[in-house]
């Protein structure tokens, strides 16, 4: 590990300029096309094996060591979110309502740089590196860890080990944040459509008014977790969006609402989302027709890189990038989001030497 922190400072101004261009042109799910161009060009330039459009638009990268040893694979995700940045940098987001508010771009970048420290250490590597940089994390429903996997990348030759990093803001600058068991939750989300009968607002005993419904339903909702799951498990739902009508006089004949799921197991999960069918169906129905390391507590924030765990083992971990002096305080997903870019080359570091330490396994 030491001899790779002096490896990791002469490569330390390319990561940084690399997390600055993703961060100026981020893209949205399924959408990261000109961060995989970026991403597979400077993998070639190392004498990565590439292969491009994995998963839609991800890029699969490995690089083979000097002798026999295990496959391990280090994965970053590149998607934006549909969030207009309010911070003032100099590599503030081109792209108007896009922004990297939670961290992808130094994600990008660090792994990037984990493969300048491994294609230079190659005569040390024993095995394979499987470079695997995802798409659309933060689409929440089918994701991007779910088509690479389709797409064979746990595959010829078969992962023995699986790795991922996290930025967060809730982890001092520099510390890594690790935790035992379940560390993450299972993100579901949901979409409820209330169909009924619409008409004039003056006269709403005329219709089916799906707006009334579907204000009963996001009430009933709240009781799952109140009164219909065990208070022990973790457990959040939230009604996210709610989209009807088009007129102040016109009771519309739809109304959608939108929301997620978050479960740190998988009985929970299975039941909670049965509930959330349940509820809605019910209640519809009754109304039309009537460096240091830190340990870290689990947090309900989803994650896919779960899927890559079910193909094989791994951990994955937070980077800490809390720092008040620099105004790193704002938590990921927030439009004042900054990270502090003095801790991208201990996150490419750890991952070169997990690769190096578990290829020799």
């Amino acid at each position: 590990m030491e001899g790779l922190l002096e490896e990791v400072k002469k490569f330390e101004p390319r990561i940084i300029e690399l997390r600055r261009r993703v961060h100026q042109n981020p893209e949205l799910a399924y959408h990261e096309v000109k961060t995989a161009s970026l991403v597979a060009n400077v993998l070639r330039s190392l004498g990565v094996e590439v292969t491009t459009g994995v998963g839609g638009t991800g890029v699969l990268g490995v690089l083979k060591g000097t002798g026999p040893g295990k496959v391990v694979a280090l994965r970053a995700d590149m998607d934006a979110l549909p969030v207009e940045e309010m911070v003032n940098l100099p590599f503030k987001s081109k792209v108007k309502g896009v922004m990297h508010a939670c961290g992808h771009d130094s994600h990008v970048s660090m792994l990037l740089g984990a493969a300048m420290l491994l294609a230079k250490r190659r005569r040390d590597l024993r095995g394979r590196v499987k470079f695997l940089f995802q798409p659309a994390e933060e689409h929440g429903g089918r994701g991007g860890a779910k088509p690479m996997i389709e797409d064979g990348v746990m595959e010829d030759p078969r992962v023995n080990y699986v790795f991922g990093l996290h930025i967060s803001n809730r982890v001092p600058s520099g510390a890594f944040g690790l935790r035992g068991g379940a560390f993450m939750a299972a993100p579901d989300a949901f979409k409820i459509t209330m169909i009924g009968r619409g008409g004039h607002g003056s006269a709403p005993h005329e219709t089916v008014d799906p707006i009334f419904v579907a204000a009963q339903v996001i009430v009933a909702l709240q009781g799952i977790s109140s009164r219909m799951i065990d208070h022990v498990k973790p457990f959040v739902i939230s009604v996210c969006s709610i989209h009807s009508g088009t007129k102040s006089n016109i009771i519309p004949d739809e109304a959608v609402l939108e929301g997620t799921i978050r479960t740190l197991d998988e009985v929970t999960r299975r039941k909670a989302v049965a509930k959330v069918r349940d509820v809605a169906q019910t209640v519809a129905s009754a109304l039309t027709d009537g460096m240091k390391v830190v340990e870290m507590d689990p947090i309900l924030g989803g994650e896919d890189f779960s899927r890559f765990l079910q193909k094989a083992p791994g951990t994955f971990y937070y980077l800490g990038t809390l720092n008040k002096s620099k105004g790193c305080v704002y938590p990921n997903h927030s439009s004042k989001f900054k990270v502090d870019e003095d801790v991208l080359k201990y996150g490419s570091v750890s991952l070169a030497n997990l690769a190096l330490e578990f290829a020799r396994r």
